[in-house]
């Protein structure tokens, strides 16, 4: 039996995670970690008090690194699926990871859909030299772009060197018009809004056409069959990996 802490348990993820791992029949949640009236108030508290194998973590951007740190750092593998951190984050932790011989496991979007979305996009990118990506999401998420959005960017720009072929010299009136300009010119625009969860577009053009891959979610049950697929492979192989593609 795995036994697993989610950090962040009573946020709208953790309680779907919570649900998902009671569900499973390898799996014991042994520790609710979080700030606002959970079990345990830290993870130190939770490792001082039971024997985690694996915390899950959907806290915030500006927690999520110490909280890899520590987990990486006192023996306790980590499923990370919150956004936020840093490519200089992502090195050091893969760096502690692979030092440790501690399991990281960090997905920018844990469902197989957005995955799919991804791979399809690296597809179309080497026969496209132009490319923007929208992603969509609720009003409250903190962190933009979205981490699906950079990772999608970056898994293009593997195999295209320039997404602005042919492009004009341009100046915008208002800053921030043209969004953020990513790998190798690839355009990201994020838009924050209620009636949004997860969405995202990867728009390719050239002359004559064009090429859209869209991805929606629309419920957290989506993330679940990822999520419990990444605590399986790090209890198994105690490595350091980033994306879920790289498992699928």
């Amino acid at each position: 039996m795995i036994n697993i802490a989610v950090c962040g348990a009573n946020g709208k993820m953790g309680q779907e995670v919570i649900r998902a791992v009671k569900e499973a029949d390898d799996m014991t949640i042994v520790a609710k970690i979080d700030i606002n009236n959970g079990e345990f108030a830290t993870i130190k508290d939770a490792k001082d008090s039971v024997n985690i194998d694996i915390l899950i973590d959907f806290t915030q951007p500006k927690s999520i690194y110490e909280n890899a740190l520590y987990c990486l750092h006192n023996n306790i593998s980590i499923v990370i699926g919150t956004t936020g951190l840093s490519d200089t984050q992502i090195e050091e932790l893969k760096k502690l990871s692979e030092e440790k011989g501690v399991g990281c496991f960090i997905a920018p979007n844990f469902s197989t859909g957005a995955v799919l979305m991804m791979k399809f996009a690296k597809m179309a990118a080497k026969y496209f030299n132009n490319a923007e990506i929208i992603e969509l999401h609720h009003n409250q998420k903190k962190d933009a772009p979205s981490g699906t959005a950079v990772k999608t960017a970056a898994l293009m720009a593997e195999v295209n060197e320039n997404f602005a072929t042919g492009n004009c010299e341009e100046t915008e009136t208002i800053e921030g018009a043209r969004g953020a300009d990513s790998y190798n010119n690839i355009h990201i625009h994020s838009v924050r809004m209620p009636g949004f969860m997860a969405s995202q577009e990867v728009i390719f053009g050239s002359n004559g056409q064009t090429l859209k891959i869209r991805h929606d979610s629309t419920d957290r049950e989506c993330y679940m069959p990822g999520v419990l697929l990444a605590v399986r492979y790090i209890n198994e192989h105690k490595s350091f990996v980033y994306g879920l593609d790289n498992i699928l």
